[in-house]
């Protein structure tokens, strides 16, 4: 099978897990942002290799907000 067809499934699949998780809105759906991180990295070699430089950016602005949603999951903020 096409590399290029298992990373755009593969990327999509994580991202619309991690989406899901996060509706959830349970005590594990901080998950959610483990799966988008999953699927930012996949999205982001697709873009490589296809040369989607608009992607790619995207991608690497969406792994920041993923990274901080991992980071306040893991250490939620004080409230006050």
């Amino acid at each position: 099978m096409d590399r290029l067809f298992l990373l755009q499934w593969i990327g999509c699949a994580f991202g619309v897990a991690g989406a899901a998780a996060l509706a959830m809105r349970k005590s594990w759906s901080g998950i959610g942002f483990l799966l988008f991180l999953i699927s930012n990295i996949l999205w982001a070699a697709f873009a490589v290799l296809t040369e989607s430089h608009g992607l790619l950016w995207q991608q690497i602005a969406f792994t920041v907000t993923s990274l901080a949603g991992i980071r306040n999951w893991i250490f939620p903020p004080a409230s006050g």
